[in-house]
């Protein structure tokens, strides 16, 4: 993808940033592997009253169906189009099956439009093939990793996303993802050979608060410029401190660094180093 500077013509295109969408096919998504949209509450509950806060608006978009299991096996596929998608900041790839199914996958980067893909135990180690674990050599990235067989990938999926396998032993691959933990996964886990594609999202700069209302985000308002009655940070007479010992969620929780996951979680075991703080 290449990174379009704008030319400093308003205060909202200075230092603005975007994703080209070269490379891309400029065609409507497949009607059969689309729904309406997974946010229509708009972070409300039944009652109308918000439950998640800073979501709402946005431009119309449609839900594309994405295939994390890649369940179809020993089918070849042929890679029709790549595409963008509202719902994700990576890039999807619609598959054409020998036996006429139509499906859409996370595209890895690299992955050209009309490459023969496969997921299979003996497919070649290529971009965008799915294998188990147990067959993919020390070494190299992975995305769309399942944590259970069979029920689909659950990690490194968003744009940029790769983990390493670093180890294998009784049944279990090391994998070492991009946040830096190092976990046991077990080996008859499906991964997809890989990086994911879209690198560049990260560059990206906005330019102005119009491009974030675009994609359904509501303004956030710091505490301190609150009530009392609206946040524990708020009250006090001009520019005052939040007046605790330590920062805390508008719901009176410690917040900034507070380890969050449970230390029983059953998971646990499987974790040999945490990620970096």
């Amino acid at each position: 993808m290449v990174i379009k500077i704008s030319k400093p013509c308003s205060p909202g295109t200075r230092n603005k940033s975007t994703i080209s969408f070269y490379g891309l096919d400029k065609t409507k998504p497949q009607k059969s592997l689309t729904t309406g949209s997974i946010k229509s509450a708009k972070g409300r509950n039944n009652y109308g009253r918000i439950t998640v806060r800073h979501i709402g608006g946005g431009h119309k978009k449609r839900y594309r169906l994405i295939d994390f299991r890649r369940a179809s096996a020993d089918i070849s596929a042929k890679v029709a189009s790549l595409e963008y998608d509202p719902y994700r900041n990576a890039h999807i790839a619609l598959l054409n099956y020998t036996n006429g199914e139509k499906k859409y996958i996370i595209a890895p980067r690299y992955l050209e439009k009309g490459s023969v893909i496969w997921s299979k135990p003996d497919a070649p180690i290529e971009i965008g093939n799915t294998l188990p674990l147990s067959q993919i050599p020390l070494g190299s990235f992975v995305h769309n990793i399942e944590l259970i067989p069979s029920q689909g990938g659950k990690i490194a999926r968003s744009a940029g996303a790769a983990a390493q396998v670093i180890a294998k032993e009784a049944g279990f691959a090391t994998l070492k993802l991009p946040s830096t933990e190092v976990r046991l996964i077990p080996e008859n886990c499906l991964a997809t050979i890989g990086q994911v594609g879209n690198v560049e999202i990260s560059q990206r700069v906005f330019g102005k608060a119009g491009c974030r209302r675009w994609l359904g985000r509501r303004p956030t308002v710091r505490g301190v410029v609150m009530n009392p009655c609206d946040h524990p940070h708020g009250g006090g007479e001009g520019r005052s401190p939040i007046g605790r010992a330590r920062p805390v969620t508008p719901w009176g929780k410690v917040a900034l660094g507070v380890k969050t996951r449970p230390n029983k979680k059953q998971s646990e075991n499987y974790i040999l180093r945490h990620r970096s703080r």
